[in-house]
């Protein structure tokens, strides 16, 4: 019986359509991702070659580092450099394992690890105390606001934007005016009272909600209490970032040294890589391997708590 009705097909068309536009986008974001990994790749092996090179080369012996480097480090009889004429033999791996540049390092050449001592004794207590200044400023920041708060604000960004070099003339007339110069305070009260850590704290702490402050002021707690027992617990991640970032910031400082102090049984291990003379250059690379430890160690120990503490955008995880 005919009702009239036409039976309409069933266009499968655009449906296989869609799908085969799916799996090509799935396949075009793959190779995408392949071919960003593998740039990312490219560049941390451009970047991890130095470190490996210089942990590889400090087992090779002494005359195998000649053989290899000699002509980087060659001096003519005036004192000059001498023009490399041929390629560089850059070896990863070494002929035979030595140990003999670490044996003088470590136990012939207390030279060596007196300097390793004065960079700890140099950069700990600069990281701890501006630490401790910079979450009480960074709180004071945080928890009030007005004109004057700002204008002090503002002033902490400019200084830390200026590079050392431009307040080192400064530093060294204050230091020299408070009778500090040639002494380990001359490097202490700078970094102690330097801008960045109370900027990145002080962007931190205000991302904490205002109604977990104001909640603690109606149980009672104290400015003191809010700082110790609120503020410092959920600036965790903020503060090992800043310490890590401080750290490496004056493990590796040159200028200071060399300008405020004038004694070089005081400079740092940092400012006696740079003076080791051509006759020990397997020596370079050992002291220099040691000298990598302290970071690479901070590094890898608190990296969770640097990346969480760089690109944390709340004040309270859930």
């Amino acid at each position: 019986m005919n009702t009239g009705q036409k039976n309409t097909p069933i266009r499968s068309a655009p449906v296989k359509s869609r799908k085969g536009k799916r799996k090509v986008k799935r396949i075009f974001e793959g190779v995408k991702i392949a071919f960003a990994t593998l740039i990312a790749a490219c560049f941390a092996i451009l970047f991890l070659m130095p470190i490996v090179l210089t942990i590889t080369n400090s087992f090779m012996s002494a005359s195998e580092i000649s053989a290899n480097y000699g002509t980087v480090f060659a001096t003519s009889d005036t004192g000059g450099k001498v023009y490399i004429a041929e390629r560089v033999n850059l070896k990863f791996i070494p002929d035979m394992v030595s140990f003999s540049q670490y044996i003088t390092v470590l136990l012939k050449s207390p030279e060596y690890l007196l300097k390793f001592w004065n960079s700890v004794v140099l950069v700990g207590p600069i990281v701890g105390f501006q630490l401790l200044v910079a979450s009480l400023a960074s709180y004071g920041f945080a928890r009030y606001s007005g004109k004057l708060r700002q204008i002090i604000f503002f002033t902490y960004i400019i200084l830390m934007l200026m590079p050392y070099q431009v307040t080192l003339v400064p530093n060294y007339l204050v230091a020299e005016w408070l009778n500090t110069l040639d002494t380990y305070w001359s490097i202490w009260l700078p970094g102690i009272f330097s801008p960045f850590a109370v900027f990145l704290l002080t962007k931190f702490m205000k991302r904490i909600p205002v109604g977990v402050m104001e909640a603690a002021q109606i149980d009672g707690a104290g400015e003191w209490q809010i700082y110790r027992r609120i503020c410092m617990p959920l600036c965790k991640g903020a503060l090992c970032s800043a310490a890590i970032l401080v750290f490496i910031d004056y493990w590796n400082m040159v200028e200071q040294p060399l300008i405020l102090l004038s004694d070089p049984e005081t400079h740092p291990l940092s400012v006696f890589l740079s003076k080791i003379n051509a006759g020990e250059i397997g020596l370079a690379f050992a002291v220099a391997t040691i000298y990598m430890v302290p970071s690479l160690l901070v590094f890898l120990y608190g990296e969770e708590y640097l990346v969480d503490g760089i690109t944390y955008q709340g004040g309270i995880k859930g």
